[in-house]
């Protein structure tokens, strides 16, 4: 793999390195406790070319790779992760819309996506779901022309905020498992639909909440997919948003390492700076150490992606092992600074919040490291499936 950026991505990083330093920085702690998310910032992204860069020219994007993706990725996430979020779930779901849904439908959302004029979020964890994602138990029942959608789902990011959301239903059997499920782009504002946000500890900003569905009509054309496979389909788009998600944890964790490092420069303590103690020095080795081999790790798999080449095991490693080194690091940086460190006024308690949230969301380490099995092993590594011992 060549690791050295072409002169078009180093034009991107420039340009996202200088939006991340001058606008999201500066307030990161802010906008945790404004507790909403500034559409004025969406769409300012959206024009400088920050929103969906992978996403084809016809629909407003640039056509350019998963590579450049994460570059701009880690540039956002460096100055504020949480507004990453836009960044990725943009990619994502504009990938998943124009790969799966009738070109009416992508054109009408993929545009506005790429300008920061509409977010749109992805339904698909339950209550009784969690980590076993195809179990569903939203019905989407067919009417004329479409369908009815009753149900809820839960842990949705920018649940109040979206303008609309890619659903996942159950159109099949209740016993059908991951082939009786459909998916379905449904707006926010549609009549029957109702949003609550949860009180997270983490990524206020992001609005993670449940959303409820009671009798909202979706039109058949609005189906992502074909019917009853929208699940097995729609899904194979994790594998990128995996590797991305590594690359926003890093970022935050660099970003109190590199303060750290500074920090350590300048405190003295026994007549000397700290950063000649090894005790304090060693674990920040360390912990650069860990985020560069998980940040390479991460631009593997998306050289991968580009490439065409099988990546399923590698972004999985890439979200059990990026959150988990990342919050390692952030506690030791905090750690680091002592008794202010601890406090509210530095930014490694709140890095450490948000980073937490994602060994949850969008796939757990355990569940990760049973892909990664699975990838390695096959069907033997899958419960259930091993053929029993004679």
């Amino acid at each position: 793999m060549d690791f050295s950026l072409t002169e078009e991505q180093k034009a991107f990083l420039e340009t996202a390195e200088r939006f991340s330093t001058e606008k999201l920085a500066p307030f990161y702690m802010d906008r945790d406790r404004d507790d909403g998310l500034d559409r004025d910032l969406v769409r300012e992204m959206g024009a400088m070319g920050l929103i969906g860069v992978d996403l084809p020219e016809e629909f407003g994007g640039l056509g350019m790779g998963g590579v450049t993706t994460g570059v701009i990725a880690e540039a956002i996430a460096y100055g504020d992760m949480n507004v990453c979020y836009v960044q990725l779930l943009g990619s994502l779901m504009g990938q998943i819309i124009v790969r799966n849904a009738n070109k009416d439908l992508a054109g009408e959302w993929v545009p506005r996506i790429v300008s920061g004029d509409a977010i749109v979020g992805l339904g698909l964890t339950e209550p009784r779901g969690g980590s076993d994602a195809a179990n569903l138990q939203l019905r989407a029942g067919k009417v004329q022309g479409g369908y009815l959608l009753n149900g809820e789902k839960t842990s949705m990011s920018f649940a109040d905020g979206a303008d609309a959301a890619v659903v996942f239903a159950r159109t099949g059997a209740a016993d059908g498992g991951a082939r009786a499920v459909s998916a379905f782009m449904v707006g926010m504002t549609d009549e029957g639909v109702t949003t609550t946000r949860f009180n997270d500890i983490g990524s206020k900003m992001v609005g993670r909440g449940s959303v409820f569905f009671d009798d909202v009509f979706v039109p058949d054309e609005h189906m992502i997919g074909d019917e009853n496979m929208g699940f097995v389909q729609v899904m194979q788009g994790f594998d990128y948003s995996r590797a991305l998600i590594g690359l926003q944890c890093i970022a935050a964790a660099q970003a109190s390492l590199d303060e750290t490092w500074a920090y350590i420069r300048e405190r003295e303590a026994f007549g000397a700076p700290l950063a000649q103690y090894q005790g304090v020095s060693f674990p920040l080795a360390e912990g650069e150490t860990y985020l560069t081999m998980a940040r390479q790790l991460c631009y593997y798999a998306l050289d991968l992606r580009d490439r065409g080449l099988p990546h399923t095991a590698e972004a999985s490693m890439c979200k059990w092992y990026g959150p988990k080194v990342a919050h390692e690091v952030i506690q030791q940086c905090l750690l680091t600074h002592g008794h202010y460190g601890y406090s509210g006024d530095l930014p490694h308690q709140q890095r450490m919040r948000d980073v937490l949230g994602l060994q949850i969301g969008d796939g757990t380490a355990q569940i990760m490291k049973l892909v990664i099995a699975r990838e390695k092993a096959g069907r033997a590594a899958v419960q259930h499936a091993a053929p029993k011992p004679s």
